[in-house]
């Protein structure tokens, strides 16, 4: 394979985690493989003459103290790199979305974008699901408290309900009618019924784990449960959940199948499922996370399946 250009958007570099992001693992994996890192954030990115552009550094990582190196860069169009990894971490917010807009004006016979701007667009995280109620729990998005409350009713009196731009589990409460909170919380994120919430029937599995399923091209790779604590009804890493081995069940494959040619139209190659029980509550695509955990509970690599993706995808480009 010839050594490739990668052009990686992401947050700042001297603040990630080189234990757990995924990110720094891809990062390792496609340098030790020859290829060409390039370090953008998205403030380099724009626009001239409907050209997009970056102001990219070369960029080289390693494990240890400093992680990374950069040289002095230089502005180039985006076309110049064979890939362009998006992974800057969401939340989807405004910027988020007008840097997907000029993601897609990079030719795709030329530069190979990971994941596809239109595709980041179309699925936000939260909302994606409900366009397969087979695979999802009961759910809904409105800015209605008495809504919300007699849907929660319906569920037997409990819900989880969670912003629709939020991430991390920032946000997500669970509730139940015997809580006498219960309409100060709602009022308070819906900002008294002035922006839309999605809530969902409450699984009790949770208690089991939150499964994060890592999906490679429509095909499962690697599975990881996040288990949360006692006190605690999120199973986020970084709220204090524990990571699990986990199994991909057969349940696992057939939500993959449901997901998988829909994921490939829009361009969702790297894409991290959450699962809770026989549903999925979310279909991260923005900057999905979990391999390194994965790596260490299953003695695999999954970063080198993903590299090994990136360039045969990339092998078919006009350079």
């Amino acid at each position: 394979m010839a050594n490739l250009r990668f052009g990686i958007i992401l947050d700042p570099i001297g603040a990630i985690d080189i234990d757990k992001d995924t990110t720094f693992v891809l990062m390792l994996e496609a340098q030790k493989r020859g290829h060409e890192l390039h370090y953008m954030e998205m403030g380099d990115l724009f626009i001239r003459d409907s050209v997009p552009h970056a102001a990219a550094r070369p960029l080289q990582v390693k494990r240890g103290k400093p992680h990374f190196s950069l040289q002095g860069g230089a502005v180039c169009p985006l076309d110049w790199f064979d890939v362009v990894l998006m992974r800057k971490d969401p939340p989807f917010d405004l910027q988020y979305y007008f840097m997907t807009h000029l993601l897609s004006l990079v030719d795709p016979r030329r530069c190979l974008v990971v994941n596809d701007p239109h595709g980041l667009r179309e699925a936000t995280e939260k909302l994606y699901a409900l366009n397969f109620p087979g695979i999802i729990p009961p759910s809904i998005v409105t800015n209605n408290v008495a809504r919300l409350k007699a849907f929660m009713d319906e569920q037997g009196g409990e819900m989880i309900v969670k912003p629709l731009e939020g991430c991390g589990g920032h946000g997500v409460f669970y509730l139940n009618l015997k809580d006498r909170n219960l309409n100060a919380v709602l009022e308070l994120v819906t900002l008294d019924g002035k922006i839309p919430v999605m809530g969902q029937r409450y699984l009790p599995e949770i208690r089991r784990g939150d499964k994060r399923v890592i999906v490679l091209n429509g095909e499962p790779i690697g599975a990881l449960l996040r288990v949360p604590t006692e006190n605690e009804n999120r199973a986020n890493l970084h709220v204090g959940g524990s990571s699990v081995k986990g199994e991909i069940t057969p349940r696992d494959r057939e939500i993959c199948r449901t997901l998988a040619e829909p994921f490939k139209k829009l361009g969702l190659y790297f894409v991290g499922l959450d699962v809770i029980g026989d549903y999925v509550t979310e279909v991260n695509v923005t900057s999905p996370t979990c391999i390194q955990e994965i790596d260490a509970l299953d003695g695999v690599r999954l970063e080198a399946q993903v590299v090994d993706f990136i360039e045969k995808k990339a092998s078919k480009l006009e350079r």
